[in-house]
């Protein structure tokens, strides 16, 4: 394991924080912290990097402890979410300054190893650049150069696609993936959004109120939610009961709807999204979600009764609780 965290707790007023906080990673690992706000994952990240300290617990970085060491000191670099490039340089002198800081290195020397961290990211040819004539995309990219050129064992990534819009941040989603690949540095992102989480992650770490709730891969937390809170918040769902009283859940994309005059549910609502269409379903006691492909959508439309056709035995996206 490169990283561990072993019984981490830290404490804010109001009783936020984190508590009793384990986790490993493995080397070369990508690890997402999702949750929402104030559930402890920025804390997490900011203990990991040096910038809080636990009220107790231990962090070791390949069974080193390192929860003494102030920032400078850890084998870990971040990325912030405002990125904190320096105005005054260009891209390559911003990311030099990381390469000479870590590594102790003359300027002339930094500035030839960091045209390669450049390249990279895919910025040659704006080796000269300032950083203010740059997109928010391509600052973005600076950061990510800066960071990872210093040669640090962790990289700690702070909600970084946040302040990017929609059409940039799925672009440089799949970069930052292709970037982790071929550079094998082990990252620990932190994001409120499922869709970065599930897209991008080896692992995704679930919290809520400074705990963990659940740990596994993109796919497990999607379809084996062991909670209902982990059921709502990762993706859509819709909750059932069946005849012994139990709750189940089902995603919005297993269930079917069965055209019938008489049927029990009403479409209250339809949003077109080009690929997909989302519709609301009512019967007067439930709302029911459910997805349909761009082409099946045109069957139905406002108003329509249906029925719905919605897994009885388990199947991938439906969990049952309470057993």
């Amino acid at each position: 394991m490169i990283l561990e965290l072993r019984n981490i707790t830290k404490i804010y007023e109001e009783d936020k924080g984190v508590k009793n906080f384990n986790l490993t990673v493995k080397k070369g690992e990508f690890v997402t912290l999702l949750g929402p706000s104030g559930c402890g994952k920025t804390t997490t990240l900011n203990l990991i990097g040096g910038f809080l300290k636990p009220d107790q617990g231990e962090i070791l970085i390949e069974n080193q402890k390192i929860s003494h060491l102030p920032p400078e000191q850890r084998p870990v670099s971040t990325v912030f979410q405002n990125y904190a490039l320096f105005p005054h340089m260009s891209v390559l002198e911003n990311v030099a300054y990381g390469i000479r800081f870590f590594k102790k290195i003359k300027k002339k020397k930094a500035l030839e190893e960091g045209k390669e961290f450049v390249r990279l990211v895919g910025l040659e040819g704006y080796e000269h650049t300032g950083i203010g004539t740059l997109s928010g995309g391509q600052q973005q990219r600076v950061a990510l150069a800066r960071s990872i050129a210093t040669g640090a064992k962790v990289l700690l990534l702070d909600e970084p696609l946040s302040n990017l819009d929609v059409a940039l941040r799925t672009r440089l989603r799949r970069e930052l993936k292709e970037l982790q690949r071929e550079t094998g540095v082990t990252m620990i992102f932190v994001t409120h959004d499922q869709g970065e989480a599930l897209s991008l992650s080896d692992r995704i770490v679930v919290m809520d109120h400074g705990t963990i709730v659940q740990t596994g891969t993109p796919e497990e937390v999607y379809y084996h939610p062991q909670s209902p809170y982990v059921a709502n918040f990762v993706g859509k769902s819709n909750q059932f009961t069946d005849n012994k009283g139990r709750a189940y859940f089902v995603r919005p994309e297993d269930i079917r709807l069965i055209k019938n005059t008489g049927g029990n549910y009403r479409i209250q609502e339809m949003m077109f999204l080009g690929h997909e269409t989302e519709v609301v379903l009512d019967d007067g006691n439930q709302r029911v979600e459910v997805i349909l492909s761009g082409k099946d959508s045109r069957d139905y439309a406002y108003g329509d009764r249906v029925d719905i056709d919605e897994p009885k035995s388990e199947p991938k996206g439906t969990e049952v609780f309470g057993r």
